[in-house]
């Protein structure tokens, strides 16, 4: 019969103690970025496509800030939702200082200076077409002009109190439009994060129910956000935002995309974020009706960890923070 074997890996997972000497990652709440969904409104609302998620008013917004802070996140990213009369073709009202976002950075910083405020910089939210930029008379969406929009917001963003920008538009030279903007203005310490690597998922519908544009897109994304079946453009998108000064870089989704976080992260050295998208939330919500939730959720983060994100964007931040506190 021979000799038993002299490795035996079992060795390094008989008790809890050892198993957390050896573990190569860890999931913390300092991981998490919790996004919240604004609307004009009074009173905070239910998000029909999203359980457990809602469109938060001014009026309600330090409450929820406080318990983040109170959970140990540090950061948050807000998207608005804002009436259909506020909505153009150009998205202006992207760029009014005194909109919705500006107003709600502005409040948040006044109570909650600690807390990091990452504000989306995309038009679809502004748009009566609901695509992320300005559009011919086919329904294309024209690059420069979108750019162009997009440095105007971003500099509104920033001048609100924004601590990062984070481009999710996909339009090519937008990220050197905005750090230039951002730089001739004097807000040379705002942060880029660059959705970098966006692709055309079809896990984004619940999310543009909550910013109220699902009804109003025309159409699909596809001219501009990237093909799934593409690998290596992640990578000529990922270098062209690092030349022209993006200082994180993201992944969106992130659970069918792990092999792209990884190769990202094998290839650069920045920052790198992923995106736990609305339909990933919804599909992990189903799932816990057979499943056990709370271990799902923490699986799939530890994966998006394990893959090589440093921080992650998730509906379950709050849920999270909670679960990984009850484990201490």
């Amino acid at each position: 019969m021979g000799r038993f074997p002299l490795v035996r890996l079992r060795r390094l997972r008989r008790s809890p103690e050892i198993r957390a000497l050896v573990e190569q990652h860890r999931l913390t709440v300092a991981d998490l970025i919790y996004p919240l969904f604004i609307h004009d409104g009074r009173e905070k609302q239910k998000i029909e496509a999203m359980p457990n998620v809602y469109r938060y008013s001014l009026s309600n917004l330090p409450q929820v800030c406080e318990k983040i802070s109170k959970a140990g996140i540090v950061a948050v990213a807000l998207f608005p939702a804002i009436d259909n009369s506020c909505k153009d073709n150009e998205g202006q009202e992207a760029y009014n200082a005194d909109g919705l976002i500006p107003r709600a950075v502005r409040q948040i910083k006044h109570y909650f200076p600690r807390l990091l405020v990452i504000t989306d910089v995309a038009l679809d939210p502004y748009t009566s077409h609901g695509q992320d930029g300005l559009i011919d008379d086919d329904g294309y969406v024209l690059n420069d002009a979108t750019v162009d929009a997009l440095r105007r917001q971003a500099l509104c963003l920033a001048q609100a109190g924004s601590d990062m920008v984070a481009p999710s538009d996909m339009m090519d030279g937008r990220i050197g439009a905005i750090r230039s903007t951002l730089e001739d203005n004097g807000f040379s310490e705002t942060t880029i994060i660059s959705y970098a690597v966006k692709y055309a998922s079809s896990l984004y519908h619940p999310f543009r129910e909550a910013v109220h544009s699902k009804t109003l897109l025309k159409g699909d994304k596809k001219n501009y956000q990237m093909s799934p079946a593409n690998r290596n453009e992640a990578l000529r998108e990922a270098q062209l935002d690092i030349d022209e000064g993006a200082d994180v870089l993201m992944v969106k989704p992130a659970g069918m995309y792990l092999d792209i976080i990884a190769e990202l992260r094998q290839c650069y050295r920045l920052p790198l974020f992923a995106y736990q998208v609305s339909g990933e939330y919804v599909m992990l919500k189903m799932a816990g009706k057979y499943l056990v939730e709370r271990d799902c959720v923490l699986e799939s983060l530890l994966a998006i960890k394990r893959a090589g994100a440093e921080a992650i964007f998730t509906y379950y931040a709050l849920d999270v923070a909670q679960w990984l506190t009850d484990d201490r």
